[in-house]
Formats: C-alpha cells, structure tokens, sequence
C-alpha cells in the first residue's frame, strides 16, 4: 500500500512551489514521483498538429513524493501518513496528525 495516492489533497513541503496545494492528478511510482494540479508548472514549445494548436503550452511537470505532505482532512494542514488495520480487517491511511481516517 502507497502513502499517496491519485485524488489525495496534498501540500508542497520544499521548492519554488512550497505551500501550495493540489490534488494528485498522476502518480509514477517507478520513479518515487507524482503530478500535482497546479504544481511545478513548466511551459513547453509544441508543434502544430492535426489534432493541437501549436504554441507555447503551459503544463505540471513530476515532483518528488519526498517534497509532498498529506493534507489533513480534519484542518487541512500538511500531515505525516500511518498505517492501520480496522476491527474488520481491513488496511487504511490515517492523517497522524490528528489520527483521522483518509480512505474511505
């Protein structure tokens, strides 16, 4: 089981973007990396198409997962994630900050 996931809430922790928030739109765990919405943005020269317009597009480049903290769903501050079996035995993410439950 991963500490992030697609669709988590996160903050940026270190970086030109630090304190800015997303959500997790592409995770590459392969490389210890994830895509964040509004995060890390680079522009790049495209080529025209059939299908896109050429020009200048701006996009999300990857950020490392170690620059990344869970937003707590309680206060939405950045949070440390843990690990917990429930009484039914299944395996979720809780926020150690304030030891609320991310999955659902």
């Amino acid at each position: 089981m991963r500490k992030f996931r697609k669709g988590d809430r996160v903050i940026v922790l270190t970086g030109r973007d630090k304190g800015k928030r997303g959500e997790i739109l592409k995770m590459i765990p392969k490389e210890n990396r994830a895509i964040v919405q509004g995060v890390n943005q680079v522009k790049r020269h495209q080529r025209q198409t059939a299908q896109q317009e050429g020009g200048i597009v701006v996009k999300e480049a990857s950020i490392d997962v170690s620059n990344l903290a869970i937003e707590d769903p309680k206060d939405g501050s950045p949070s440390r994630v843990g690990f917990r079996i429930l009484d039914d035995g299944r395996k979720v993410r809780f926020a150690k900050r304030s030891g609320e439950i991310i999955d659902d």
